[in-house]
């Protein structure tokens, strides 16, 4: 058994986290060649407050961005505190503070998103009027845009939080991660799936990703979690994040996929009350390509520039 910890694994404090952060745990355990039964020892996970976790009730753009789940973890990793971060790929904001690196993700959970209800299976049987909580923007927009109808209300917090809001009847309906809920053995509480293609989720909804510095990021149990197709899906819908994001208050959806050698990838940008909607796809071939995950950043930024330019003034309102 190792006397000292040789990977510490800085994580949020939440169940969800808990659970993410433990399944990678395990992995980097087994690519040290560490027993299972060690890994605690050897990979500890190290549990960080995060502004986004203490401050619950105002929604993250009006508080600094969804940067408030990752800052007080990215400053343990540059101070040396810990070796490496988990983190669900949705809350990378596009720029990552200099000296760090996303160097993993292991294989995508679904990316889709999830709705659940005591009163309908799905978003559109949802009795007029009814309360439809979420703190994401992007999902106001899309519901809103087929919903116009339908109050939002501010729900933030944790999953068991989430749910007991929906319990108590406080609202009708709510739209979480269906990665999230399996993660947490919650899958089977999904009435119905969104459709990715129809209604995009957050670039890297349902993938981890895993933040190291720079000059880690190449270590032998760093490549040991990489997916491959993962993370060139994700590479190509963080370059829309990267091209849209200049707005904070976008609501903004992009999903990718393999068919063979081909990825695909469909972006589209919101305004806040759903009222319109901008959209772009595209694909590129990726098949024998030195480096696919270039191929699949540029697809992205080109799609996002798109949508941008189309939309022109009316992102951000």
């Amino acid at each position: 058994m190792p006397t000292q910890p040789l990977v510490r694994i800085g994580a949020r404090g939440s169940k969800l986290s808990r659970a993410q952060s433990g399944q990678v745990q395990r992995r980097i355990a087994a690519a040290l060649g560490v027993p299972p039964e060690e890994a605690e020892v050897a990979c500890p996970l190290v549990i960080i407050s995060t502004t986004g976790d203490r401050v619950q009730d105002r929604r993250l753009q009006e508080i600094g961005g969804k940067g408030l789940f990752t800052k007080e973890i990215e400053e343990a990793l540059l101070d040396g505190r810990i070796d490496c971060a988990v983190h669900s790929m949705k809350d990378m904001p596009a720029q990552l503070p200099a000296g760090l690196c996303i160097a993993a993700s292991p294989e995508r959970e679904d990316p889709r998103d999830a709705f659940l209800s005591h009163s309908a299976e799905r978003l559109e049987e949802l009795a007029p009027r009814a309360r439809l909580g979420t703190a994401s923007l992007r999902r106001q927009a899309q519901s809103l845009h087929h919903r116009p109808d339908l109050d939002i209300e501010l729900l933030r917090g944790n999953v068991d939080t989430r749910l007991a809001k929906l319990d108590s009847g406080q609202v009708d309906a709510i739209l979480l991660a269906h990665a999230g809920l399996k993660r947490l053995g919650l899958g089977h509480l999904s009435r119905s799936l969104i459709d990715p293609v129809e209604r995009p989720p957050a670039p890297g909804q349902g993938a981890l990703a895993i933040e190291t510095r720079e000059d880690d990021c190449n270590l032998a149990w760093v490549r040991a979690l990489r997916h491959e197709p993962t993370m060139i899906a994700v590479t190509a819908e963080r370059g829309a994040l990267t091209a849209l994001e200049a707005s904070c208050k976008t609501a903004v959806g992009a999903h990718a996929w393999l068919e063979g050698g081909v990825l695909k990838l469909v972006v589209e940008a919101l305004t806040s009350d759903g009222r319109e909607r901008f959209r772009h796809t595209g694909e590129t071939e990726i098949a024998q390509l030195a480096d696919p995950a270039a191929s699949a950043r540029d697809l992205g930024l080109s799609l996002g520039l798109a949508v941008r330019d189309a939309a022109g003034d009316a992102l951000g309102t």
